[in-house]
């Protein structure tokens, strides 16, 4: 089959065709970081419109590419949540009505599952069964993963994504949205043994994960440095560099209980975190001592994308799933709630 997919469940328009034969045929994105940089954050309603504006000509874009006509198109895959409503509603209603002048089948998936088979497009995919960290703005988990649809939650944060914590402590240190990137670039400037900030929930048993205190100890420290009149380059770099090895650090002590507790010696980590270098390095150097390995997409898989969705769609599209008439758009939506595809 091939599968149109499309992404528009926040501020990136994604489009790509996957061939279930060939593979990635083509894909393309658009960021609106720079409209929303200005807000220092997603606004929904210009998020909607821009994605409005832009969807047609990236789909035409990645047909153009991959030369193909419209008519080629064996199916469609959308992004049908978790996200912001608006958002996914333009997607979904795109690919319906795209499918239905077509004559073809369509599918909304489940943004997270895109990120967490991400890896699969890669040129050496992991085998199943694997444990996935799924580390973003929007969420942290882990999950066991046995096959297409047949995930088990082992822990997720019970506040703050990691992904967002790293956004609030940007706005914090006035950098530049989006502040994960501009966080580590900070960070790298840092003393590594001035500060040592907690390492959240990670002094009890649990794969759970809490940021929200990381963020609020963050604050107080910058606040006390303000107070004290010793707030300079230096000393943001440092709390940038504390910020970030305590992140890293109880990413990779919850990964490693992971690993142990399923005796399993494949990792996947995706979503937009997972570019972190630090976290790479810590985590490679971490499951080697188990002789385990960590799989990621490449980089511009980290974030959202098409490929990721036409992948997953035409996954279960070729299972024999589809979308009855009505589309579907639904803001939350749990990871562990889906299903294999049906036999």
């Amino acid at each position: 089959m091939r599968v149109l997919g499309i992404e528009t469940s926040c501020d990136e328009t994604g489009v790509a065709i996957y061939d279930t034969d060939r593979g990635l045929l083509s894909d393309t994105l658009y960021s609106q970081i720079a409209m929303h940089a200005e807000f220092g954050g997603v606004v929904p309603e210009l998020a909607s419109r821009d994605h409005t504006r832009k969807l047609l000509p990236l789909i035409q874009d990645v047909l153009d590419r991959a030369g193909l006509s419209r008519q080629d198109l064996d199916g469609i895959a959308y992004t049908a949540g978790p996200g912001l409503v608006g958002a996914l509603m333009v997607g979904a209603s795109t690919a319906h009505g795209m499918a239905r002048a077509l004559g073809i089948p369509v599918l909304g998936v489940h943004h997270m599952e895109g990120h967490l088979l991400a890896p699969m497009l890669e040129d050496e995919p992991p085998e199943f069964p694997f444990v996935a960290l799924l580390v973003s703005g929007g969420h942290t988990q882990l999950v066991e993963v046995h096959g297409l649809g047949q995930y088990h939650l082992l822990g997720e944060s019970v506040d703050d994504a990691a992904g967002e914590a790293f956004d609030k402590t940007a706005k914090m240190l006035d950098l530049a949205y989006p502040g994960g990137p501009e966080v580590a670039r900070l960070a790298e400037l840092g003393d590594p043994q001035r500060f040592r900030f907690p390492r959240p929930m990670t002094d009890r048993p649990g794969l759970d994960f809490s940021f929200s205190g990381l963020k609020t100890h963050t604050l107080t420290t910058l606040n006390a440095l303000r107070d004290s009149d010793q707030l300079d380059a230096q000393g943001r770099a440092d709390i940038a560099r504390a910020f970030e090895e305590a992140v890293v650090d109880t990413l990779v002590i919850k990964c490693r209980r992971a690993l142990d507790q399923t005796g399993l010696k494949r990792l996947v980590v995706a979503g937009g975190v997972s570019a972190n270098a630090r976290l790479r390095e810590r985590l490679g150097a971490e499951v080697a001592k188990r002789g385990a390995r960590a799989y990621y997409p490449r980089g511009r898989f980290c974030t959202d994308n098409g490929a990721m969705i036409a992948y997953v769609g035409a996954q279960r599209l070729l299972a024999g799933e589809h979308d009855s008439e009505a589309m579907q758009a639904v803001p939350r939506w749990p990871l562990d709630r889906l299903t294999p595809p049906a036999a």
